[in-house]
């Protein structure tokens, strides 16, 4: 659509092609929630427009030093606010990188950052929690429809001659045309709701800044236009603008390092600890890291890249691919300034330098030191955070051998034998004198595992087992056989030896079994009737209460682990499982009685496929026939029921 405008001063008429476009479906689902919500923190918005402004200002600061042919339109960044209380409008600008026309397309019109698409899924409806969930998605821009109805967006990317404007009222769809733009930069207008007015007051917008942006670098200015009963205010800079993280600890409130953790962090929450400190010697540098209090959304997206912000002398190099912290600390969130780093440094040339190298030695085996004491002195706390992240740290385990051991020490586990977290070392001092490995059971569900059949055995004889329901520890277990000389073994592969270690504890009941010469038939019938179907059929003594049960075979590949395997289409086919049966269980013993009479394998066969069905649902397995099941449970419930 082209639309006419003219120049005022000239007369001249020019035609601006405009694009009408409609949000993406999570977009239009998160604006109507904003439009049409009242939040008690509805403040937010400033503080994330500046916050998006002062990291614009940062990133063409870092392309001006790695790009000598970018051209800009002066080096003094800042960010600038102005207020038209008689038109009811908010202005933010900056002079920093700008964006491209596909730039305000991509930014504003879909969730682009990863795991964002399920965000209005998990939207409670309470204002405080949903806050928390926008800056958790990286959504922050779209605060700005909860006391704007109508937002127009103008960028001039830097280096770049062509301006757009970006409009919308957040009901759907939204425009972008050609615009005319003197200088690189963004320029953000708010058209303020009625029942938010409250934001074109002078003092109300210098207490937001001061509350939540003081700490930010470049300064940024408060202008308030002329109304009919007051003067115009002359711009004024209203933050301090001094770096948090190279003032002393001591001059530094914990609502001071809340709010930098939020803007650094891009997060709503609150960190539930910090590190910080300065590094001297061979490397000077300072580090400022925070743990979320939550996750963030981003945490497992395949890429795990750290969110950790590189500075050199307090100019903003980077945050992405600096590997400052590796993978399994991806959590964290805040800053390392270095004084020994070239300030036109790449990021190509950040890959593998050996100061970054050293910086991240260092500042991982800080973070490693500082919960090893908190784990001994404030054990909740360290939990807390093991709660949230352990299942990220654990990567470390089976991906950073250098610091594979004291990974392993520090992790905590959920067990049979104790309420909260156990160690491993914990563990092994409540080892049975016969018993001589970790025992453990993986899955991806605690719950789920505690109702685990092949645990049964265990828990008769008291023998703890440790219970993994990340989908991690599947993989790291692979690579570590054993815990001080104690080794690690799967209780859903290969044979048991409970016997050896202990008796089961009795009940004081009596139950039968079926005759060692009756299962030796049973199981001579079954393996006829199965075929290749399991890869050995045997009695069990790790099952008390259920009939059967799948293990793996000594040799073969963990049930959890290829499960795992096969989900990602890393594995074609699965091994054939061991199928363990309890000689006490009733039905067993009555298959064991009739498995010796004339024609027993055509009486029994129906029975002994349900026997490996049923193994098959409680490991959460799919049916190979589920047809061929449901004729056959039919037909026992109406033999059952004659």
């Amino acid at each position: 659509m082209a639309e006419t405008k003219t120049d005022t001063k000239t007369g001249t008429k020019t035609e601006t092609k405009t694009e009408k476009m409609g949000f993406e479906a999570e977009v239009s689902r998160l604006l109507h929630m904003m439009v049409h919500s009242v939040y008690s923190d509805r403040e937010i918005f400033l503080r994330e427009l500046v916050s998006n402004a002062s990291d614009a200002c940062d990133k063409l600061r870092y392309e001006t030093q790695t790009d000598a042919g970018l051209k800009t339109d002066g080096d003094d960044f800042g960010v600038a606010i102005a207020v038209d209380a008689d038109a009811k409008t908010i202005t933010v600008s900056d002079n920093g990188i700008g964006m491209s026309r596909d730039d305000l397309i991509a930014n504003l019109g879909t969730i682009a950052r990863s795991g964002t698409s399920n965000f209005v899924d998990q939207l409670s409806g309470d204002g405080k929690k949903d806050v928390q969930l926008i800056g958790q998605f990286g959504v922050g821009f779209y605060s700005v429809f909860m006391v704007a109805d109508n937002v127009s967006v103008t960028s001039r990317r830097a280096g770049e001659d062509t301006a757009h404007t970006w409009t919308s009222n957040g009901e759907g769809t939204f425009e972008v045309a050609e615009a005319d733009k003197a200088s690189q930069g963004t320029e953000i207008t708010l058209h303020i709701k009625e029942d938010a007015t409250e934001f074109l007051e002078q003092y109300r917008l210098q207490t937001i800044i001061t509350t939540y942006s003081d700490h930010i670098e470049v300064p940024i200015t408060l202008a308030i236009k002329a109304t009919d009963d007051k003067e115009a205010e002359e711009a004024k800079v209203v933050n301090d603008g001094s770096a948090i993280w190279a003032r002393p600890k001591s001059d530094i409130t914990d609502e001071q390092y809340t709010e930098f953790y939020r803007h650094v962090g891009h997060a709503f929450d609150e960190p539930i600890h910090k590190l910080h400190y300065k590094a001297e010697g061979m490397q000077e540098y300072t580090v400022l890291l925070f743990v979320p209090t939550s996750k963030p959304m981003d945490l497992f997206d395949p890429a795990r890249k750290n969110r950790v912000k590189l500075y050199v002398k307090k100019v903003f190099i980077s945050d992405e691919g600096t590997d400052l912290l590796p993978g399994w600390l991806r959590f964290m969130r805040g800053v390392v300034d270095s004084q020994d780093l070239p300030l036109n440094m790449s990021r190509e040339m950040l890959q593998n330098n050996p100061v970054v190298t050293r910086m991240s030695k260092a500042i991982t085996k800080k973070i490693l030191g500082d919960f090893e004491k908190m784990a001994k002195k404030d054990t909740e706390k360290f939990e807390t955070i093991w709660s949230e992240f352990g299942g990220v740290i654990k990567e470390g385990i089976y991906e950073d051998f250098e610091r594979r051991e004291q990974i392993l020490k520090l992790a905590r586990f959920k067990s049979t034998a104790v309420e909260g977290w156990t160690t491993v070392a914990d563990y092994v001092e409540r080892m049975k004198d016969k018993q001589s490995a970790v025992y453990y059971i993986t899955g991806t569900d605690e719950a789920a595992l505690r109702k685990s059949p092949q645990l049964e055995g265990f828990k008769s004889r008291d023998i703890e087992v440790l219970l993994m329901a990340d989908a991690v520890d599947d993989f790291w277990l692979q690579s570590v056989p054993d815990f001080e000389g104690k080794p690690f073994k799967s209780i859903t592969r290969g044979a048991s030896d409970l016997d050896d270690i202990a008796e089961a504890k009795d009940d004081g009941e009596k139950k039968e079994k079926a005759t060692e010469g009756q299962m030796t038939t049973l199981i001579t019938l079954m393996k006829e009737v199965l075929g290749e179907k399991v890869a050995e059929v045997r009695a069990s003594d790790r099952l008390t209460e259920t009939a059967s049960c799948l293990v793996a075979s000594d040799t073969g590949m963990d049930m959890a682990m290829e499960r795992i395997l096969k989900a990602s289409n890393q594995l074609d086919h699965e091994a054939a499982k061991v199928l363990e049966i309890n000689p006490g269980h009733a039905v067993i013993r009555k298959l064991a009685e009739k498995a010796g009479e004339t024609g027993a394998i055509d009486a029994l066969a129906d029975p002994v496929w349900l026997i490996l069905d049923q193994a098959k649902i409680l490991e959460g397995d799919p049916l190979d026939d589920a047809t061929a099941f449901a004729r056959r449970m039919s037909s026992a419930m109406e033999k059952g029921l004659a």
